[in-house]
């Protein structure tokens, strides 16, 4: 409690704020535009804790981890809904899934080793190529006709798990436009991305609730990496708009929507390089 002493009661009140309006826009934007609300959550909590003073050597990884178990809830209820509209494709959710865990337990162990720095490094890299893809995808683009063999889909599944548990977000951000590339229909993409969303965030989450456990300097109501104030203020936020988000994809240009995030995004990214080079 210590640590909070230091901020007035309306500098804290206005934080509780920031935290639900990051769980209300990640809600909207996650039903809108088809992405999970870890690549907003994120850089958002990022820079949250870096305004709080949180070192920069946890800082990262607690908003990766806590983003991780924000969508717990989230991909379960989402996967829920697809299940009922028949959008999940269980023989292929089944033939990326072992891969996808691997990627997961090779991600987890990594960010037990990665500094602050080099995990931020990793979130920026990646959301600047989620951004590009987002900006300048052009309708019907495709990779391939369809999956690759066994090694290729083992490989896929990996660096969707891997890349995925050290960004903190869950397995809609890069299967569904990797997916619906190869072929995949999109209402299958997103319905399998929200079950990979299980499949990382559980032990991804575990894996840095253990990590940071030893870990000195976290925020105050912290297990491990997982700061449970800004759960629990996020998650209901979210769970409450994503169904807005879907109903507004019918009512607003989304694309031109998808183009003012991409740039949100790459700003977010450059900013983080930025920081790290100086």
């Amino acid at each position: 409690m210590e640590f909070f002493n230091q901020y007035s009661t309306a500098w804290l009140l206005g934080l509780a704020a920031a935290l639900l309006a990051t769980g209300l826009v990640a809600g909207v934007l996650a039903g809108l535009l088809g992405v999970g609300g870890g690549i907003v959550i994120v850089p958002v909590l990022y820079h949250l804790f870096t305004l709080l003073g949180v070192d920069e050597s946890v800082r990262m990884h607690a908003a990766v981890g806590t983003s991780l178990a924000t969508i717990i809830p989230t991909s379960i209820m989402s996967s829920r809904a697809h299940k009922k509209r028949g959008s999940l494709d269980m023989a292929l959710i089944k033939r990326l899934m072992p891969s996808v865990v691997l990627g997961v337990i090779v991600g987890s162990v990594a960010s037990r080793f990665l500094s602050g720095a080099s995990l931020t490094a990793v979130f920026a890299s990646a959301a600047l190529v989620v951004a590009l893809n987002m900006a300048f995808k052009r309708d019907g683009f495709a990779l391939a006709g369809g999956l690759p063999g066994t090694a290729g889909t083992a490989l896929l599944g990996s660096g969707i798990g891997g890349i995925s548990t050290l960004m903190g977000i869950g397995g809609g951000t890069l299967s569904v436009p990797i997916l619906n590339a190869l072929r995949v229909p999109m209402h299958t993409a997103v319905g399998t991305g929200a079950m990979l969303g299980m499949v990382i965030s559980f032990p991804g989450a575990l894996a840095f609730i253990l990590n940071g456990l030893d870990v000195p300097d976290r925020l105050p109501f912290s297990l491990g990496y997982v700061n449970l104030l800004g759960f629990a203020l996020i998650v209901p936020a979210t769970l409450a708009t994503t169904g807005w988000g879907a109903k507004l994809a019918h009512a607003i240009n989304a694309k031109r929507l998808r183009q003012v995030f991409a740039a949100f995004l790459a700003l977010t990214a450059a900013r983080m390089f930025y920081g790290l080079l100086t």
